[in-house]
């Protein structure tokens, strides 16, 4: 029964997560109808986008302690060692584009500000650091669980950020429009552009 609860939650809260991030992004979108109140509107649906992102971590570790069956084997045919190492290859460049992300990203990363402009750093090379690191950071999740399940679920992960990056990138023409338009065509979305 426990185990049957944690997937439904699991997918449930990945759908929830969705659909609060792509609401945290639209606050130029929102601010045509509600005013300039859209923005801590955001805020607020970044925060409960984040705690149902923090519930689907707990529902991967609840998933390790109860399996479903579903006819696939409860662990990697590997050592639990590998699994860990293969997840510390992905976990670090992972981790690295989220922080320095945050970091270029500044307060904008958990609070869309109206004033804020457009971001520099990495920003400049990539437009969707964060995203792209985070979609990513469920798979060590998974395999430090040594958990074959979990690593399928995580390819859910991959539409989801996708999904959140291009309702950001309309917002971002709406809140910036020309030089936003601009920027685009010279930053790569998910991968860098070659120079021309």
């Amino acid at each position: 029964m426990i185990e049957l609860f944690n997937i439904i939650v699991l997918i449930l809260s990945s759908i929830l997560f969705l659909y609060f991030y792509v609401k945290s992004v639209s606050p130029a979108e929102l601010e045509k109808k509600i005013g300039e109140i859209a923005y801590p509107k955001c805020k607020t649906y970044r925060i409960i986008a984040g705690a149902f992102e923090g519930i689907t971590v707990i529902n991967y570790v609840i998933y390790f302690f109860y399996p479903l069956s579903l006819g696939i084997p409860l662990v990697f045919p590997w050592p639990w060692l590998f699994s860990i190492l293969i997840g510390l290859l992905i976990l670090i460049p992972s981790f690295y584009l989220m922080i320095i992300g945050m970091k270029d990203a500044g307060r904008e990363t958990l609070e869309p500000r109206k004033e804020h402009t457009l971001y520099g750093g990495i920003y400049e090379t990539i437009r969707h650091p964060q995203a792209i690191g985070e979609a990513f950071v469920w798979f060590p999740i998974a395999l430090f669980l040594n958990s074959p399940f979990l690593a399928l679920y995580s390819f859910l992960w991959i539409p989801i950020f996708y999904i959140m990056c291009l309702a950001e990138e309309r917002d971002l023409v709406v809140r910036y429009g020309t030089p936003y338009l601009e920027y685009r065509e010279r930053v790569g979305f998910l991968i860098p552009k070659r120079a021309k």
